[in-house]
C-alpha cells in the first residue's frame, strides 16, 4: 500500500470569469480561501429584468433571470476583461470596444446597461441591471459551486462521441485537468484531493450540464447538443465536478493533483 497522497492528474489551466456569461480569463496561479468561492469568479452578472434579487439578503438565484450562454449565445461574440486594480469592465466585439464602465459606480454600470440594452434587445424581458455579488456570494449556477472542475480526458471522449471539436472552455471551469482517464472524475466524489502544496478540495459532486455547453465559446453558434450526446451515449448528462475549499493555498499551471487516502 502506497503512503501519502497518489499523483493521478495535473493543472493543465485555470481561468476564472468575472461577469457571469462573458468571457473566461486564464490565469497562472490562484489563491484559494479556506471555505470560500474561487477568487474573482462570478463577481458579476446582468440581470435580465427584475431577479428578486436583494443585495443585503443575497439568496441563490436560477440561472435564467440572468443574460447567460444557455439562452443568449451572443454573448460568446463578446470579448470582456474586467480589471480588479480599478474595477472596470472593458467590452470588445469584432475587435472593437464598445462599452467601458467602472463596475463600483452607478455611471459606470449605467455604461454597461446601455449597452446590453441594445446588444441583447431581442432577448430582454426587462430593463438589463449590473449585480455586484456582495461578500460572501456569488452568482453561480448551484449553491454548491465553489470551484469547478473539468477532466480533459472527458472532453477528449466527447469529440469522439460527436465526431466534432469541443473546446473545453465550453464547460466554463475553473480548473482544468489532464493526466486522466476519460470519466475518472465522476469517482471523485466525495473525496478529498490535493493540489500543489497546500489546497485541499473535497469533491462534493458532478455537474449537470446545460445548453449553454451546446454553444462554440469562439464563434458563438449553437453547433453541438453537449447534454443530448452524454444523455444517447452514458444515460446521463454529468460532466465536470464541483468541490468545497477545505484547506487554502496558492496553485498554479502544472501543479500535481493528488488523492488523499
Amino acid at each position: 500500500m502506497p503512503e501519502g497522497p497518489i499523483a493521478f492528474a495535473s493543472v493543465a489551466s485555470i481561468y476564472r470569469y468575472p461577469v457571469k456569461g462573458l468571457t473566461p480569463e486564464r490565469l497562472n496561479v490562484a489563491e484559494l480561501t479556506t471555505g470560500g468561492y474561487f477568487p474573482g469568479d462570478r463577481l458579476f452578472a446582468v440581470e435580465n429584468g427584475p431577479s428578486g434579487f436583494v443585495a443585503e439578503e443575497p439568496v441563490f438565484q436560477p440561472k435564467i433571470k440572468f443574460l447567460m450562454l444557455m439562452r443568449n449565445e451572443r454573448l460568446a461574440a463578446l470579448e470582456a476583461r474586467y480589471d480588479d486594480a480599478t474595477s472596470t469592465l472593458i467590452i470588445r466585439h469584432e475587435g472593437t470596444e464598445v462599452a467601458r464602465g467602472d463596475l463600483s459606480t452607478e455611471e459606470g454600470r449605467a455604461a454597461i446597461e446601455l449597452f446590453f440594452l441594445r446588444y441583447a434587445r431581442y432577448e430582454l424581458r426587462g430593463a438589463p441591471k449590473v449585480l455586484a455579488a456582495p461578500e460572501g456570494f456569488r452568482f453561480v449556477d448551484t449553491t454548491e459551486g465553489y470551484v469547478s472542475l473539468i477532466n480533459l480526458a472527458s472532453c477528449q471522449a466527447l469529440e469522439e462521441m460527436t465526431g466534432k471539436p469541443v473546446d473545453p472552455l465550453r464547460f466554463r471551469a475553473n480548473l482544468y485537468l489532464a493526466g486522466m482517464e476519460p470519466w475518472e472524475e465522476m469517482d471523485l466524489v466525495g473525496h478529498t484531493i490535493e493540489i500543489g502544496e497546500q489546497v485541499r478540495l473535497k469533491i462534493t459532486e458532478s455537474i449537470v450540464r446545460c445548453a449553454a455547453t451546446n454553444v462554440d465559446p469562439v464563434t458563438a453558434v449553437r453547433d453541438l447538443d453537449i447534454p443530448g450526446t452524454l444523455m444517447r451515449r452514458l444515460g446521463h448528462n454529468h460532466c465536470g465536478i464541483f468541490a468545497e475549499v477545505v484547506a487554502g493555498g496558492v496553485i498554479a499551471d502544472g501543479d500535481a493533483v493528488r488523492l488523499r487516502l
